[in-house]
């Protein structure tokens, strides 16, 4: 059951985050959806798992897979991080891509601390 509810959320989160893009097209050489939703995905999974995990009854254990690695496994997208972040170094955008690198990294450490903050401050 638990891989099915991966699947499932997985395929709602990577929908959710093609919608972006589609929405936040790059402008100036710079990936603006995924930097939005790696920050975003940080965020979400600061306040999530800092819910399950200071309250275990709210949800099973196979919910919480569900939405943790399958809802933001499939929405959050370091591997397009990974893949955005070489092509810039490769097309000799070097300043966009340390940018891009600072931007995402420090941004996400930011929203996993911004949302485990909110997620404390709930209950």
């Amino acid at each position: 059951m638990v891989w099915l509810l991966v699947f499932a959320f997985g395929g709602v989160g990577a929908a959710a985050r093609y919608g972006l893009g589609a929405l936040l097209p790059p402008r100036g050489g710079f990936p603006w959806a995924t930097l939005v939703v790696n920050v975003a995905g940080c965020v979400a999974i600061g306040v999530i798992f800092t819910v399950f995990e200071e309250t275990r009854a709210l949800a099973p254990p196979e919910l919480r897979a569900g939405i943790l690695a399958g809802l933001l496994g499939g929405f959050t997208t370091f591997s397009t991080f990974g893949l955005e972040t070489w092509r810039l170094v490769a097309e000799g955008a070097l300043g966009l891509a340390a940018t891009y690198v600072a931007a995402s990294v420090l941004g996400g450490l930011l929203g996993v601390v911004l949302g485990v903050a909110a997620a404390r401050g709930l209950h």
